[in-house]
């Protein structure tokens, strides 16, 4: 077995393979940028080798610098991860040139099935049902167009070389064609090095289900299931589960079959995924192969009771395989919800800064119940603008899907992180959603259930009233604090009144509080009540409650007069008064928000990469308007409506903060 091994990566996916390396007894070598010299990756590794400045082109994809540090380290092999240099044939080379032990696929198999052109064809040659496309190099812009209008709209521009999103675009028409194709190019060139574009008929109302293969160099193939992964925002997957709730055991087995058969096609070894696209019908079709460990391994590995990681590193330490087919049951159901630095209430745009607070529920291993989380931040760490956005992958698993999604619940209420944009309230928002609930979900999921983005939930009625009652009960706590502070004036007691009026998502709730020992009994004025008990203290950031026998989780923060709460993806201000006080808030005037419609603000924080107007220039609803590259994507900003350009604040090459002027309409 290897003494050492580098990781060629970054963030979460480095910390995973470190723990299981150190599992393995295997010494581990971390690459850092500038961005992250303070990472967790690098204080987990036994060594870490400084690699450059933060952008990837500059460091984590340049591979001589990857070689080098391979070569002052003295690593016998080397974990790529997933993106970066993952599926990259020339850093595969590099290494066998070098002796050094490349933890993946061969060479070939990477040239072959990492080229999605290539793997195309590869597949339509071994009898493997393809999504209609255009399989050749598109050169410019009038060339897409003219391939989309011949496949038929819509369709989608992918980069040969992409994966994870990035170089991916719909277009529903030419204008999108064009727009999209530079677009593609660009990212594809920024993230991999590559900008060759191809064009594929997009299929409407899809699911997307994944096979997790696993090859040795001895012959032997297996499959390990599948994965759900058709809850995506920007054809980035989302939400993840296994096993799908859709497939059947025969549809299971077809799709392994020859996934199994298309990597041992191509000599395939180490771990890798095969993707399709199925119908409501449960056809399935061919969409690419991922030449390395997915994003969404975890799910795999907590129903299978299969590490990949150490897996992949036997293999390639040229170890047979010890799991045959027949082994491989599937226990239970595992849910991945990905934690992202993204504002989902301005349109999912990315979220750079610190994490003044980050603390993750308490990973769990027992019987009938798992937390895991896989992270590579910490608190107190920046998010970086210079690399994806994902900050955690947290997973659950029990021996049901519905106790399986309780429990994300539950953990996704206990996950605290302040200081960013984050996507905690939206997956909160999934997981009570009806179609997730029912597993009827498609890849438009996302877009048809939010078309307008998301703007928070609405709780339902009985869900409020227990919020209701356990602010109530907080509040009452925090009022007996408050009268035993010192340096009262003598015959000065402050007493605690009973009646309370607590005010949440626009309804109000007049209410008496009956305390004693043990906790309070909330009477509502329509003579129902709520036992809360519960042992939070003021300050805390965390409640966990009991609201009549039942387990509730809040995320509390101090406001005047009351409590910011976030349950269950909502985020609301819930105000506790006295009758009186309820009384004269009424009459308060609403603070009305500032006119900017217009302006052009700056989304997110981002790099300009171009203007597409000038001042004096008149736009149309839906023209573009500028460019912004932020986490490796590039977001192109459109008018809101018909105007005219008065004036430019900013130019290609600027770096502009969120919410910052960009130009300004008359």
């Amino acid at each position: 077995m290897f003494n050492k091994i580098l990781i060629a990566n970054r963030g979460e996916i480095a910390c995973r393979v470190i723990k299981s390396a150190r599992k393995m007894g295997i010494q581990t070598v971390a690459i850092y940028s500038d961005a992250d010299r303070n990472a967790l990756h690098v204080e987990m590794a036994d060594e870490a080798v400084h690699i450059g400045p933060p952008p990837a082109n500059q460091s984590y994809i340049v591979i001589d610098k990857v070689m080098d540090a391979i070569r002052q380290t003295g690593a016998q092999a080397v974990h790529p991860g997933y993106g970066f240099l993952s599926e990259n044939s020339k850093f595969a080379s590099a290494l066998a040139a070098e002796g050094v032990a490349f933890v993946g696929p061969p060479v070939g198999a990477i040239e072959k099935m990492g080229d999605k052109i290539t793997s195309k064809k590869i597949a339509q040659e071994a009898g493997v049902s393809t999504v209609p496309g255009h399989m050749g190099l598109i050169e410019d812009a009038d060339e897409a167009v003219k391939i989309s209008n011949e496949i038929g709209y819509p369709v989608m521009l992918k980069a040969s070389a992409g994966g994870g999103g990035k170089g991916m675009r719909i277009a529903w028409n030419d204008e999108e064609a064009r727009e999209g194709f530079q677009s593609s190019k660009n990212e594809a060139a920024n993230s991999f090095g590559d900008d060759r574009i191809f064009i594929e008929k997009f299929v409407t109302q899809p699911r997307h289900i994944e096979i997790q293969v696993l090859c040795d160099s001895h012959g032997n193939g297996i499959y390990l299931g599948e994965r759900e992964c058709s809850i995506q925002r920007r054809q980035q997957k989302v939400v993840e589960e296994a096993p799908s709730p859709f497939l059947d055991e025969a549809t299971r087995r077809a799709m392994g079959e020859q996934a199994v058969a298309l990597a041992q096609a191509v000599d395939y070894t180490s771990a890798g995924t095969v993707e399709f696209i199925v119908d409501g019908d449960k056809n399935f079709y061919f969409l690419e192969m991922n030449t390395r460990l997915q994003v969404e391994h975890p799910v795999t590995e907590l129903i299978t009771g299969v590490d990949l990681v150490e897996q992949m590193i036997r293999v390639a330490n040229g170890e047979e395989l010890t799991i045959k087919q027949e082994d491989v049951k599937l226990n239970g159901w595992a849910i991945e919800n990905r934690l992202y630095a993204e504002d989902p209430y301005r349109g999912f745009l990315p979220s750079i800064g610190r994490l003044t607070r980050y603390r993750p529920p308490a990973e769990v291993v027992e019987e009938g119940h798992i937390v895991r989380n896989d992270t590579g931040v910490f608190e107190g760490g920046e998010i970086s603008m210079y690399y994806d956005p994902m900050i955690a992958k947290l997973c659950t698993w029990a021996p049901t899907r519905a106790e399986a999604i309780e429990a994300m619940r539950n953990a996704l209420d206990g996950f605290e992180v302040e200081g960013i944009g984050h996507n905690l309230p939206f997956l909160s928002a999934v997981m009570d959603h009806p179609i997730f609930m029912a597993g009827e979900m498609t890849t438009a999921f996302i877009e048809e259930q939010y078309p307008d983005g998301f703007e928070g939930v609405e709780l339902p009625a009985d869900a409020l009233r227990k919020i209701a009652a356990a602010c109530a009960a907080m509040h009452r706590v925090a009022e007996i604090r408050r009268t035993r502070v010192s340096g009262r004036m003598d015959n000065h007691e402050r007493r605690i009144g009973v009646d309370w009026v607590v005010s949440l998502q626009g309804e109000d709730y007049a209410m008496t509080i009956d305390a004693d020992r043990d906790g309070s009994t909330i009477e509502f004025a329509d003579g129902t009540h709520k036992r809360v008990t519960s042992d939070w203290t003021p300050g805390n950031q965390l409640a966990e409650l009991e609201v009549d026998g039942e387990t509730l989780v809040l995320k509390v923060g101090k406001i005047p007069g009351g409590f910011r709460i976030r349950s269950r993806g909502a985020d609301m201000k819930v105000h506790v008064r006295t009758p009186r006080q309820a009384e004269l808030a009424k009459l308060m005037p609403e603070k009305v928000a500032p006119d900017t419609s217009k302006l052009l603000l700056c989304p997110m924080p981002g790099l300009i990469v171009n203007v597409a107007v000038q001042v004096g220039d008149e736009v149309q609803e839906g023209q573009a308007l500028c460019t912004v590259e932020a986490m490796k994507m590039e977001n192109i900003l459109k008018a809101e409506k018909k105007g005219t350009v008065s004036k430019i604040n900013a130019a290609a090459g600027d770096s502009l903060a969120v919410d910052e002027v960009i130009m300004e309409f008359e």
